[in-house]
């Protein structure tokens, strides 16, 4: 059975404002993937959430049967554990495609570490929303 561990991070500049996701994907101790990516506007949430499913998805793509999520949000941990109920409509979304993904492992084990243990995928996402600087050939 392959065993993956992902660690994600949102980071939201404004809350909503520039946002960008971390992900960093783990094969026992080796990185095997880093994703920084900038997603525009939003809320810090939505940014946990798109993280989550960015690395979902990186881990079907490996074809993973198993998965471990790290996350120092409380509130996306909390409601994928079905300890808080998702009542926003835009973070609802995001969560049933979340739980969808789900049904493509064998396993999927969530948890709620301290931001100490996630600098690595909080340094992507804050690169992300760093690297929003597009150039807009249209405002030239």
């Amino acid at each position: 059975m392959k065993k993956l561990e992902i660690f994600i991070d949102g980071a939201s500049k404004g809350n909503p404002g520039p946002s960008g996701i971390g992900i960093v994907v783990c094969d026992g101790s080796n990185v095997i993937r880093n994703i920084s990516v900038f997603i525009g506007d939003s809320t810090n949430n939505i940014a946990e959430y798109t993280a989550l499913i960015y690395g979902l998805q990186e881990c079907l793509i490996i074809r993973a049967d198993s998965v471990k999520i790290n996350s120092d949000s409380q509130l996306l941990c909390r409601q994928l554990n079905g300890q808080y109920k998702v009542k926003d409509p835009g973070i609802k979304r995001l969560y049933d495609q979340a739980m969808h993904l789900f049904t493509g492992f064998k396993e999927v084990v969530i948890v709620n570490i301290p931001r100490t243990e996630n600098k690595g995928a909080d340094k992507l996402a804050n690169e992300a929303v760093k690297s929003q600087d597009k150039v807009d050939l249209f405002n030239l």
